[in-house]
C-alpha cells in the first residue's frame, strides 16, 4: 500500500485519542505504529489531523455517551477539513458494532479488539470506496505484539504476556470482547523485552487480563512464576512489574518469585472488587474475604515494604449495609496504599444488569464518600511511614503537573509511590527522564512523596541515554490519549478488571 498523502503532497497525519486500561494504551501504541508504518505522520499539537482514532472503552456506564459526544464535536470539524476520516476502535466498536455507523454516519472506519492490524487497509478501502468500512472479527486474527509498535516511552515499556479472559465476573463485560485468554510463549515474551532493554528500556510491566493465569493455554500453571524469574536474568532490566493478577489464581510461587527476584519490584495490585463473600458470589469471583486477606498477609511476611493497591466496587446489586461494612473491614486490615473505587455501574450484556435490588443511586454515593474517606485517611498514614526513608527514584516524564512551578522532577520509588524531589543548583546534574536518583523522603501526602533535601545520588542509566536520544532526534510527540501517566507505564489498571 503507498504511503497515504494530501493534495499537498504531505502525509497524511494522525491522531489516536484513548480511553480505558492498560491493554487500550498498549493497543494504542500498535495503533499509532500501524500508521506510521503505512506511512502516516503524527499530527502537530494543535493541528487538525487528517485521521483521527478513537480507541474505546466499554467498562463504565458513560463510556458509550462519552463516545458519541466526542464524535459529535468532531462532525462539524470533519466537514469543514477535507479528506478527514473518523476511526473507531476496541471494547466498545466490538460491542456496539454497526450501531455506531448508524448513530454517527460521519465515522469512516469501525474494528474491533481483534483486527487492529486492519486499519490502514480499512482506512484506504473506506478513502477509495467513499463508504463507511465496518470489521469486527470473533477471534483474534495476529497476537497484537506482532504488530509495529511506537512505544511511549524510551526507557519503560508494556510487555503483553496474554491477550483474553477466562473469568466470568457478572459485572464485567471484557470477556466477550476481549475472547479467551491467549498466551504468548515464554521465549517469544522474553526475546521482546531482551529486544527493549538493548533499545535502553530500563523498566518492562507484564501485561495480562489475569496475569496470575498464564500458561493455563499450554499446560504449565507454574509459568508466570518462571516467567517472573527469567525476567530477574536479564541484564540491563532494572525493574519488572505486572498487572493485573487475580485472587483466584495468586499462588505462592508467585510470592516467592517477587521476593526472591532482585528486579521484580515489591507492588502488587490485587483486585479485591468486595470485600463481602454474598457479594464476592454473586459477582462469581471465586474467592472470599479470607483467601483474599491470606494473600495480602503473605505478601507481607515474603516482602515487608510491598505497597499494595487494589479495585474496589461499591453498589452491587443486592450489596446491604452489612455488606458493605465487610469492604471497609478489608480495606482496615489490608492498608492498602491507594485503591481504584468505583460505583456500580450497569453494563448491557453482562448479568448483574438484570439483577434484582439494583442499589439506589444516593445510597451508592454515600457508602462511596465513606470508603474514599478511609483509604485517604490509611493512604496517608501508610505514606507518613515512608519520611525519612531513603528511595531510589526512577524519573519519569509527564509525571508531576506542578514540576515546573515547584522546580521539582517527579518518578516512583521502586513500591511505585509518585515522589517529588528538588532539583539541585547544577544544570550539569539535571537528572534525565529514564535515570536513577537516590533521595530522602521529607514530607507526606495522601497520593504521593516529597524529597526537597539534596539529591544523594544521580545515577545516569543507558535509559536516560535513549530518552536524550529520543528527544534530540525531530520532533516526536507522544500518542494523544485520554488518560493520565502514560511515559511510565505501571500504573494499577483504570477498569474494574480482573
Amino acid at each position: 500500500m503507498s504511503a497515504p498523502t494530501t493534495f499537498d503532497d504531505r502525509p497524511r497525519t494522525y491522531e489516536i485519542r484513548t480511553y480505558g486500561c492498560q491493554m487500550n494504551v498498549h493497543d494504542s501504541e500498535r495503533l499509532a505504529g500501524l500508521l506510521e508504518d503505512a506511512g502516516y505522520a503524527r499530527a502537530d499539537d494543535g493541528a487538525t489531523p487528517d485521521v483521527v482514532v478513537f480507541n474505546t472503552c466499554a467498562v463504565r456506564e458513560n463510556a458509550d455517551n462519552r463516545l458519541y459526544g466526542n464524535l459529535g464535536h468532531l462532525r462539524p470539524v470533519k466537514e469543514g477539513h477535507a479528506g478527514m476520516q473518523i476511526a473507531v476502535g476496541g471494547c466498545l466498536a466490538q460491542k456496539d458494532r454497526d450501531t455506531i455507523v448508524k448513530r454517527a454516519p460521519w465515522v469512516d472506519v469501525v474494528f474491533g479488539t481483534h483486527n487492529i492490524g486492519s486499519l490502514p487497509v480499512l482506512l484506504e478501502r473506506a478513502r477509495v470506496q467513499d463508504e463507511a468500512q465496518v470489521e469486527i472479527k470473533e477471534a483474534l486474527e495476529t497476537f497484537p505484539s506482532t504488530l509495529p509498535t511506537r512505544r511511549e516511552s524510551p526507557y519503560a515499556a508494556w510487555v503483553s504476556i496474554s491477550v483474553g479472559c477466562n473469568n466470568t465476573c457478572t459485572f464485567c463485560i471484557v470477556p466477550s470482547l476481549r475472547g479467551k485468554e491467549k498466551d504468548r510463549r515464554p521465549g517469544e515474551i522474553l526475546a521482546e523485552v531482551e529486544t527493549l532493554v538493548a533499545e535502553g528500556v530500563c523498566e518492562i510491566t507484564l501485561l495480562g487480563q489475569n496475569v496470575n493465569s498464564y500458561g493455563a493455554e499450554f499446560g504449565d500453571r507454574g509459568a508466570f512464576a518462571k516467567l517472573l524469574r527469567s525476567c530477574g536474568e536479564i541484564d540491563g532490566l532494572e525493574r519488572v512489574r505486572f498487572t493485573s493478577p487475580h485472587p483466584r489464581d495468586f499462588t505462592d510461587d508467585v510470592i516467592a518469585a517477587m521476593a526472591e527476584t532482585p528486579n521484580v519490584m515489591p507492588s502488587l495490585h490485587m483486585p479485591l472488587q468486595s470485600g463481602s463473600d454474598r457479594v464476592l458470589k454473586a459477582m462469581r469471583r471465586s474467592y472470599r474475604q479470607e483467601r483474599y486477606l491470606g494473600i495480602i498477609e503473605r505478601v507481607r511476611a515474603a516482602i515487608p515494604d510491598a505497597a499494595i493497591t487494589t479495585d474496589i466496587i461499591v453498589g452491587f446489586p443486592g450489596e446491604t449495609e452489612e455488606d458493605f461494612e465487610q469492604t471497609l473491614h478489608v480495606v482496615r486490615e489490608a492498608r492498602f496504599s491507594g485503591a481504584f473505587t468505583f460505583q456500580y455501574s450497569k453494563r448491557p450484556g453482562t448479568p448483574a444488569a438484570d439483577m434484582a435490588d439494583q442499589v439506589p443511586k444516593e445510597v451508592v454515593q454515600e457508602r462511596y464518600e465513606r470508603l474514599i474517606a478511609l483509604q485517604e485517611e490509611i493512604s496517608w498514614a501508610e505514606n507518613k511511614k515512608q519520611l525519612g526513608r531513603t528511595l531510589e527514584v526512577l524519573v519519569a516524564e509527564g509525571e508531576g503537573r506542578k514540576d515546573q512551578r515547584t522546580h521539582r522532577l517527579s518518578g516512583r520509588a521502586p513500591d511505585n509511590r509518585l515522589v517529588h524531589f528538588a532539583l539541585g543548583e547544577d544544570d550539569a546534574k539535571v537528572p534525565r527522564p529514564g535515570d536513577m536518583v537516590t533521595v530522602e523522603v521529607t514530607y507526606a501526602a495522601p497520593h504521593h512523596l516529597v524529597a526537597d533535601g539534596p539529591v544523594r545520588d544521580l545515577r545516569r542509566t543507558r535509559a536516560g541515554d535513549a530518552w536524550e536520544r529520543r528527544t534530540a532526534a525531530p520532533a516526536q510527540k507522544g500518542v494523544s490519549l485520554g488518560m493520565p501517566g502514560i511515559g511510565r507505564p505501571a500504573a494499577p489498571p483504570v477498569s474494574s478488571c480482573p
